[in-house]
């Protein structure tokens, strides 16, 4: 037995793959292999049957698959193997008389590798005025910059992805006297 995306299948059988792609091209001697090694995504098999107390509801749980399967829904198959962060890239329905209550299944699973972005989304308020207020992340340690001749909040700015008016706050000069050689925080 295992569960794909909180629906019982019944199972006979689970693989899965694991595979790399290596370059066929030659490699240069003292150069690290693992740079002409590339990691493929896991796939999984899983064939067995879905069954339900009637064909019509063993039906309904092949269509909330393929419904998952067609929007691309990342899911879960915890079953003698786990696979987690997967999709269905494929189902294969059998009938026969040997199954009264539902159907054999074929299932192909891939997995979807996810990546922490270091992105930070800036957070927004709403005011009571309904103008948008952004709230900026903080940093956990400051950034300075020292300063050289020609450099101004608004190159800072766009050097360093810091608003002009944060800048301005955190840094007491004026717009048209920043000093030159001076430690500026940037972040």
């Amino acid at each position: 037995m295992g569960k794909l995306a909180g629906y019982t299948i019944a199972n006979i059988q689970e693989t899965f793959t694991n595979t790399v792609n290596v370059t066929s091209y030659p490699t240069e001697k003292g150069l690290p292999i693992t740079d002409s090694v590339q990691r493929q995504p896991k796939t999984f098999t899983i064939t067995g049957k879905i069954l339900g107390k009637t064909d019509v509801e063993a039906t309904n749980i092949y269509n909330a698959l393929e419904k998952l399967q067609n929007a691309g829904t990342v899911v879960t198959y915890v079953g003698r193997t786990t696979a987690k962060n997967v999709v269905i890239t494929s189902m294969q329905p059998t009938f026969d008389s040997t199954i009264g209550n539902g159907m054999g299944i074929s299932i192909e699973l891939q997995e979807i590798r996810i990546a922490n972005s270091p992105y930070i989304v800036n957070k927004t308020t709403t005011t009571t005025a309904g103008k948008k207020q952004v709230v900026s992340q903080k940093s956990s340690t400051p950034v300075y910059h020292i300063t050289k001749k020609g450099d101004t909040y608004w190159g800072l700015s766009k050097k360093y992805g810091t608003s002009i008016a944060q800048l301005r706050a955190w840094n007491k000069y004026p717009d048209t006297k920043i000093p030159i050689g001076v430690k500026l925080r940037v972040k």
